[in-house]
């Protein structure tokens, strides 16, 4: 394991609920030198602000956790906005660190990126086998994007630049707006609201048959970190891998996990599945094989998670 704690460290999107889990875990940790700056001071589209940025900070490692994102709504409304921007973000930083010779860097995709007919678990290899789904396509192409530009810098400079790509996020400073969240914290607020108003049904997007994997941002975090201490971009790129899935290896139906939000939040009306609503991809659970066998693998169960998410949520978004 590389000690990388007097290394000078830009988390790029620290403001965001992965970055910001990530901050507390460098902090947890130790890491004294963690460079970050608001999204309103630095444009993280703006290649010749991020290069100037870049050049006088001078950060040895840079974790790229900065992205737009959204549920199935925003992806599916805002598609040029989810391509450009996150194209935009992730082509000036990797480009950026390249240019200023960074150590490590760390790049955060999704589990979108796969084909939505892959073979269940998604193996690291099944990236590009296949059509993707079409509702969060725009934001799959910039992922991959990013993780064939971490690929490609390794491949033509030797550039130590690698990908993780996690599954299903939630925790503490997650997006609960209804229209832009993603399913685990929209359904949080849904049956906690129902729960106050006294309603006695909730209505949910789609049959509920869908199969999902969440994961506690506070584990991404902890293998964010594990990545950078431990994985090489030779390890994974001499070997024909080109990213590394991060998740639980768990999955469960939307309609466990509402009845599951429903009894955390004390919510005991009726569910309602709203059908004429799309369901997305009809299964997406990652294959962990590789970063388990590598040495880590996750720690927060499900009920654990949404009810340490839904405390946070009492206590910081009524």
């Amino acid at each position: 394991m590389k000690n990388l704690v007097d290394k000078k460290i830009y988390l790029a999107g620290h403001n965001g609920m992965v970055g910001s889990a990530i901050f507390r875990e460098f902090e947890n940790l130790g890491y004294k030198k963690i460079i970050h700056k608001e999204l309103s001071e630095l444009d993280l589209r703006n290649q010749s602000s991020v290069e100037e940025f870049f050049s006088e900070a001078k950060p040895e490692v840079v974790i790229i956790a900065a992205a737009k994102v959204g549920g199935i709504l925003a992806n599916n409304t805002y598609r040029a906005e989810f391509l450009y921007d996150n194209l935009m973000i992730e082509a000036n930083l990797i480009h950026a660190s390249f240019l200023n010779k960074v150590e490590k860097v760390v790049f955060l995709g999704s589990s979108c990126i796969y084909p939505k007919l892959a073979p269940q678990p998604l193996k690291e290899e099944y990236l590009l086998s296949d059509y993707l789904e079409f509702t969060n396509e725009p934001y799959a192409i910039a992922k991959i994007a990013g993780i064939k530009l971490c690929e490609n810098y390794y491949r033509q400079y030797n550039c130590n630049f690698i990908s993780a790509m996690p599954t299903n996020l939630y925790g503490p400073n997650d997006n609960f707006n209804l229209e832009t969240s993603h399913v685990l914290p929209a359904l949080i607020r849904k049956f906690h609201e129902a729960k106050v108003q006294g309603k006695d049904s909730v209505t949910i997007w789609g049959t509920g048959n869908p199969l999902r994997e969440f994961m506690y941002v506070e584990d991404l975090a902890n293998a964010i970190v594990f990545m950078m201490e431990n994985i090489e971009a030779k390890d994974l790129y001499d070997n024909g891998i080109t990213h590394l899935n991060v998740g639980t290896g768990k999955d469960i139906s939307i309609s466990d996990l509402a009845k599951l939000i429903a009894e955390i939040t004390g919510f005991d009306g009726k569910i309602v599945y709203d059908s004429s609503k799309p369901d997305g991809t009809p299964r997406k659970l990652m294959d962990v094989t590789r970063i388990n066998s590598l040495g880590w693998k996750h720690k927060t169960e499900l009920y654990e998670g949404i009810t340490k998410t839904y405390q946070w949520f009492i206590k910081n978004k009524l």
